[in-house]
């Protein structure tokens, strides 16, 4: 059994949240400043969903003060708390990358 397996095998007992494209999402995410550690919170629609397993990672973006931020996160990142769907979407694509443009 090679490491890359038993990496896999880890991450395949953490359970993942079950969310699609096009779904707003609120990501808590573990910041690090100095020696203190805070939970921040990025809120935005999903556009992106890639790879599959330990390497799977999905991309958010939001609207902050007329910018838009696009953010790219690994599914399973220690960084990453936890990841909750607060609206769910509906689209016909499986990238959403013209709501860059608009």
């Amino acid at each position: 059994m090679s490491k890359m397996d038993i990496v896999e095998k880890e991450a395949a007992a953490k359970k993942t949240p079950e969310f699609r494209v096009g779904d707003t999402l609120k990501v808590h995410v573990r910041v690090k400043e100095g020696d203190k550690t805070r939970t921040q919170l990025f809120e935005g629609v999903c556009i992106r969903k890639k790879g599959k397993g330990v390497r799977a990672s999905f991309t958010v973006l939001k609207e902050s003060y007329g910018d838009k931020v696009e953010k790219i996160f690994p599914l399973h990142s220690p960084n990453v708390e936890k990841v909750t769907v607060s609206v769910k979407g509906k689209v016909r694509r499986a990238k959403l990358y013209y709501l860059k443009n608009q």
